[in-house]
Formats: C-alpha cells, sequence, structure tokens
C-alpha cells in the first residue's frame, strides 16, 4: 500500500510509520521538523514530506508529489492546556485548531483527489472528545470537530468507495503527553497503540477505540446527569 502518515516525525506517528515500513509498505512520512524526520528514516525506505500544515499553499506544494494513495493517517495534532477559564486567551485556541484542525484539513484536500475507490482515510482524534474535561477546553474541542469530520465524510464518502476511519485512543506515551501534570489511566506504550490502530485500519473498522477500560468508563460517565459528572470533575480538578 501507499501510505501517508501526518506527524510522523516523533510519537505515535513515528511509531505507525516504522511499523508499516516493516510490513513493506511504501510510507510518505510527513513532518514539520527536516531533522528529526531525516534522523528516524535515513536508513529506510520512506519518503520524508517536510512542510507545516497549517500553511495551505506549502501543503499543497509538497504534496504535489504525492501521485495516488491507498491509506491516508490524519495524525498531526498538538495539546494546550487552559489553566485559568476567566482568563481565556484566543491564541491557545487558534493554535490548537489550526494543527489540529485546519492541518487535517489541508492535508485532507490535497490528498483525498489521489485516493481512489476501496482506498481508506483514518482520522487520530481523542477520547477526550466523549467527556468535557476541564482545562482540555481547546483540546476537545478541535477533537470533537474531527469526531464530527470524520463520522460525516464517513458517509458523504461511500459513494467514491473510500472508507472512514475514526481512531479515539486514550492516553499514550508520547513526548506530548510526557508534559501532562495529572494521572493517566490506563497509559500505553506507542507500540502498543500502533499495534490496535493497525489491525482495526486492516479491518476497515469505522470506530477505533482503546482501552476498552478507559472507554467503559467514559461511557458510563457519559450516562450520568450532567450535574453530578461536572461535580466529579470540579473534585478532579481540586486534587490535581
Amino acid at each position: 500500500m501507499k501510505i501517508l502518515i501526518t506527524g510522523a516525525s516523533s510519537g505515535l506517528g513515528l511509531q505507525l510509520a516504522q511499523d508499516y515500513l516493516l510490513e513493506k509498505h511504501q510510507v510518505f512520512a510527513c513532518g514539520r521538523n527536516a531533522e528529526k524526520l531525516a534522523n528516524h528514516f535515513q536508513h529506510s525506505d520512506a519518503s520524508t514530506l517536510v512542510f507545516d500544515s497549517t500553511n495551505k499553499e506549502q501543503t499543497d506544494a509538497t504534496l504535489a508529489c504525492v501521485e495516488t494513495l491507498d491509506l491516508l493517517i490524519l495524525n498531526a495534532g498538538t495539546c494546550r492546556y487552559v489553566d485559568n477559564p476567566m482568563q481565556l486567551d484566543a491564541t491557545l485556541f487558534t493554535d490548537v485548531f489550526s494543527t489540529n484542525v485546519t492541518g487535517s484539513l489541508n492535508v485532507l484536500a490535497a490528498c483525498l483527489p489521489k485516493m481512489k475507490p476501496g482506498s481508506q482515510l483514518v482520522f487520530i482524534s481523542s477520547a477526550a472528545s466523549r467527556l468535557p474535561l476541564p482545562r482540555a477546553e481547546a483540546y476537545g474541542a478541535s477533537k470533537a470537530a474531527i469526531d464530527y469530520l470524520a463520522q460525516t465524510l464517513e458517509i458523504s464518502l461511500v459513494p467514491k468507495g473510500i472508507a472512514c476511519s475514526l481512531v479515539q485512543p486514550g492516553f499514550i506515551d508520547t513526548p506530548l503527553t510526557q508534559k501532562n501534570d495529572f494521572p493517566m489511566p490506563w497509559l500505553m506504550s506507542v507500540a502498543e497503540a500502533s499495534q490496535k490502530i493497525r489491525r482495526g485500519i486492516a479491518r476497515r473498522q469505522r470506530l477505533i477505540r482503546f482501552p476498552w477500560s478507559l472507554h467503559l468508563c467514559f461511557s458510563l460517565l457519559h450516562m450520568l446527569p450532567h450535574s453530578l459528572w461536572a461535580s466529579l470533575a470540579r473534585q478532579f480538578i481540586n486534587r490535581t
């Protein structure tokens, strides 16, 4: 398969690219950091593409070299937390949405015409989009936007023969989560996360959620009256 993965210079994207290379697929590893991409893939058959996905012109120009794709994994993302809701920073929200949503849309717009019937589109979202989590206002909202986009495209791309998969992982041990200053239950390695995602993609699952224990808890919490969940969430904030 010809596979393009964004955010492949570190974390989950890097692991996915390396795993697909081991399976002898043709991989386009994309990222902003040329040095990191060169270091990680210098001894591999990957094609490294360096561009800032938030820049549409740069994205279009760089991806023009890609002729066809069987699998597109929109993985690039960032996270910034809101520490004081009384001092909301619009720039923080703009930065998060620019990478997580606008960047994904720019890559998607450039790559969709290259995808033929039988190909597959994969959005890496987050379990955080399932519940209103304090401090995650910007991150959670951006991932909720990705969820909606993936779920609508799943419907509208059926006539084109393109499958869509939405991935909602829990906490994965990456450079991004290593900055977190709060407990991360059921934290898993990037190797384990990559395995679960690749298995779900191979099965063409429309929804790939893991770990099951975290999502079970989220499903139960989602059934609570909002006032009760809000009270529990506030207690969690007070302890952290």
